[in-house]
């Protein structure tokens, strides 16, 4: 599993696996993907780059979910794939393939109002790695 649901008042929280810094934010956004819809039904039709940046590892997760909301929240565009193609400890630039939101297709699981800096943490090295976030829900 590369995610799994942690225990929080009031919010959801998230606590994310993977072999490589760059498999953590894919796996994260496939997270946030997954609490708001059913990807299997989404065609990732339509493609997009996007480039975020961050004070540190940790600012960079919340960027990046934020801008990927944002694209749920914003523009009503439902993420299937995520590819990260470069990554640094304050920015990355990713690849994403989207469905937008039909009403009679697409079914909404979960609506997630915010990524928030509670309790965020981003760690790893040689033996894999991990990321904690609490979305306000």
């Amino acid at each position: 599993m590369k995610y799994k649901l942690i225990d929080h008042t009031a919010d959801l929280g998230i606590r994310v696996f993977a072999k490589s810094a760059e498999e953590l934010f894919e796996n994260a956004a496939m997270a946030l993907f997954d609490l708001i819809t059913d990807a299997s039904v989404l065609t990732g039709n339509c493609q997009a780059r996007i480039q975020v940046k961050g004070a540190d590892r940790a600012d960079l997760m919340v960027n990046w979910l934020r801008e990927l909301l944002y694209l749920w929240n914003g523009k009503k565009r439902l993420v299937k794939t995520v590819k990260i193609s470069a990554l640094s400890e304050t920015g990355l630039t990713a690849d994403v393939s989207y469905d937008h939101f039909l009403a009679g297709r697409h079914d909404i699981r979960l609506e997630i109002k915010a990524v928030t800096y509670h309790q965020i943490q981003v760690s790893g090295g040689a033996s894999g790695w991990k990321a904690t976030v609490i979305f306000d829900v």
